[in-house]
């Protein structure tokens, strides 16, 4: 088979160009070849992988030498092939034309990890194609596909407030200028890109200098491999707040942090994690900065605005309170007449002047049991017989 002989050898993957596959998701497409003429062909088969490989280099001195140490490490969470033409020892002969192979493979049930792309690693899934002709070297092609495993904060531990407090002595040239604290909390661990997080806050400022508070969403990429851990991190959103003055108490209620579009967590696997963490921090001039974190989760699944899943239990009492407040009238209604639910005849039967003298017969008991059944109500009243003492504080029910 000469080599001119391949006027296009590609590979399509079934549906648009962007799609996003999970765990248990079928992966297909059709390998395309179009021949000038007549050709033979050995074999031809497509093998899907997918594999997260971390790997750096460091360098030492040592003496007049330089030493280089390589770290790597490597980890397949599947490997699927599949024959479009086998090789069984003869040769098979294709006509001039366009020849399409269909393929298809199930990508395994178990957790996958989300694709990624780092400074010292990556998580890649691809689909390669290898064709074999006699007297020519091999042709191969690969694509890459995206898979994403959900993340669903729509759980008791990602919607679980996070808070925090921590404080710090600042000093400038070993003397004391004063105490610095602060005191952070988000209604939830979990949450989506695009989404809006209020920031709850104290800062208090004991000291002689005013200082400048800040909020930080940072990004951290561990890679590991042979035992030695590479980091790498930085900063995806920022929000800064006004100066606090010197011995001066600042707080934020509800101060918006956006989250920009960013990956989800990584936090499955064994080499590579993606992790995010909120930093609320004050600079003390003249001295190192004062940083609390709150662990975050970027997940995939939105927060669902109804239904038991809420943000968190306080916000799920007030649309509960809500709810209340529209099914029950300000104002009560007074109940409904006694003559208009029983009848005089019913009232004369079932008050005797005299009830019946008790007896040992338990049917006579029964009887004089139901004839409490259509006693008549206490008189309704708007205004409460019974008021509260001024003097009385009201009972708090919370109490």
């Amino acid at each position: 088979m000469a080599f001119n002989a391949v006027r296009s050898f590609t590979l399509e993957l079934d549906g648009p160009s962007d799609a996003v596959y999970t765990s248990g998701e079928v992966v297909s497409g059709q390998v395309v070849l179009v021949l000038h003429k007549a050709s033979k062909v050995r074999s031809m088969k497509v093998v899907g992988r997918g594999v997260a490989m971390a790997h750096w280099q460091e360098n030492r001195t040592v003496g007049m030498n330089a030493v280089y140490n390589d770290y790597t490490s490597k980890i397949t969470y599947f490997r699927k092939r599949q024959h479009l033409i086998r090789d069984n020892g003869e040769m098979t002969l294709l006509t001039a034309g366009r020849h399409e192979f269909p393929f298809s493979f199930q990508l395994p049930e178990e957790t996958l990890v989300t694709s990624f792309e780092g400074k010292h690693g990556s998580i890649r899934y691809w689909v390669k194609v290898k064709l074999h002709r006699p007297w020519a070297t091999m042709k191969k092609i690969k694509k890459e596909f995206t898979v994403i495993q959900p993340i669903d904060i729509n759980t008791p531990a990602l919607l679980s407030p996070q808070a925090g407090t921590k404080d710090k002595m600042a000093r400038v040239w070993y003397r004391n200028c004063g105490q610095v604290s602060v005191t952070a909390k988000i209604d939830r661990k979990g949450y989506t890109p695009g989404e809006v997080i209020p920031v709850f806050a104290e800062f208090d400022n004991s000291t002689s200098r005013s200082v400048v508070p800040k909020a930080y969403i940072t990004q951290t990429q561990t890679f590991m491999a042979r035992g030695t851990m590479k980091q790498k991190r930085a900063v995806v959103a920022t929000l800064s707040g006004d100066v606090v003055g010197a011995r001066r108490r600042v707080a934020w209620h509800g101060q918006a942090l956006k989250i920009p579009p960013v990956g989800p967590s990584i936090l499955q696997c064994r080499i590579i994690k993606v992790e995010y963490t909120l930093r609320v921090c004050v600079e003390v001039p003249g001295t190192s900065k004062l940083c609390l974190e709150l662990p975050l989760v970027m997940g995939t699944i939105p927060l669902h605005p109804f239904g038991s899943r809420t943000s968190s239990v306080s916000s799920q009492y007030s649309v509960n309170l809500e709810w209340l407040r529209m099914a029950i009238p300000e104002q009560p209604e007074p109940p409904p007449d006694y003559s208009a639910v029983v009848t005089e005849e019913q009232a004369g039967r079932c008050n005797p002047a005299d009830p019946p003298a008790p007896t040992e017969d338990l049917s006579s008991i029964m009887a004089f049991v139901q004839e409490f059944r259509f006693r008549p109500p206490p008189i309704y009243s708007v205004v409460d017989p019974n008021p509260t003492p001024l003097h009385m504080r009201p009972r708090c029910m919370t109490c």
